[in-house]
């Protein structure tokens, strides 16, 4: 059986600053070092060390991990060292750049997450790399897929838990005469709900969907698209039931 191993008491950030730059000298990296210090450490944390880091040694503290680092390790410890909304930025943004463009990483990042959380990945990758992520999407994708990316990253939709039951039926009745019940799928009207409701509203709209018809909507968006438009109505909808388990499949 596995053990968990609790860190002793935090040092302060110029400590942290301190042992990282000793991990750093001589031949080679003490990996361990510097995985033990910044893992114990939350993003608030992080960024303390790297102003400390910066302060004593004239030096950026992403750069000398990027030269000192390599393979997934790099990618893995220079993600954890952004704030959540520029980490979600730069994962979208590295890609759009991958040799075969990675849509179904970065339609799993917009599509799971909240209004608000979009807009502050919005806000960080216009500064981070100077273009809106409505531009890149609008190059970069293309049909009913790249539709449905612009209306959920442009769409307000309420946070809370409150339910429109009413809503939810119709909603549903919708739903059905654009998919199951009609030959070939009406994709807009698929694109209108998942966008414009908020995951209360669609978790809603998902349960009176299987009371009315008896099946579920998951399974009529999979007999009823494919691609990555299929994979961004999934994780609008699996993200409105349950975001935990969607991340932990």
């Amino acid at each position: 059986m596995s053990t968990l191993s609790v860190p002793p008491v935090l040092t302060s950030p110029r400590d942290d600053a301190i042992q990282l730059y000793r991990a750093f000298k001589g031949l080679g990296c003490d990996t361990a070092a510097v995985v033990n210090i910044l893992s114990h450490r939350d993003v608030t944390q992080r960024s303390f060390i790297q102003h400390e880091y910066k302060t004593m040694y004239s030096e950026d503290l992403l750069k000398r991990l990027k030269s000192e680092l390599s393979g997934k390790l790099e990618t893995a410890v220079l993600l954890w060292m952004l704030d959540p909304a520029e980490r979600d930025a730069t994962v979208i943004k590295q890609a759009f750049l991958s040799g075969v463009t990675n849509l179904f990483a970065a339609t799993e990042v917009i599509c799971s997450r909240t209004p608000s959380q979009i807009q502050l990945i919005k806000q960080n990758y216009h500064s981070k790399f100077g273009v809106l992520l409505e531009q890149d999407i609008a190059v970069l994708t293309s049909g009913d897929h790249k539709e449905l990316l612009l209306a959920y990253l442009s769409t307000h939709r309420h946070e809370g838990p409150e339910v429109d039951r009413e809503m939810a039926l119709k909603d549903a009745k919708t739903l059905f005469k654009a998919g199951e019940k009609k030959l070939g799928t009406d994709e807009k009207k698929f694109i209108r709900i998942f966008s414009e409701r908020s995951r209360a509203q669609l978790a809603a709209i998902s349960s009176a969907y299987h009371d009315m018809y008896g099946g579920s909507l998951k399974k009529a968006v999979k007999s009823e698209t494919s691609g990555e438009f299929e994979h961004g109505l999934l994780t609008i909808l699996k993200c409105s039931q349950n975001p935990a388990k969607y991340f932990a499949k």
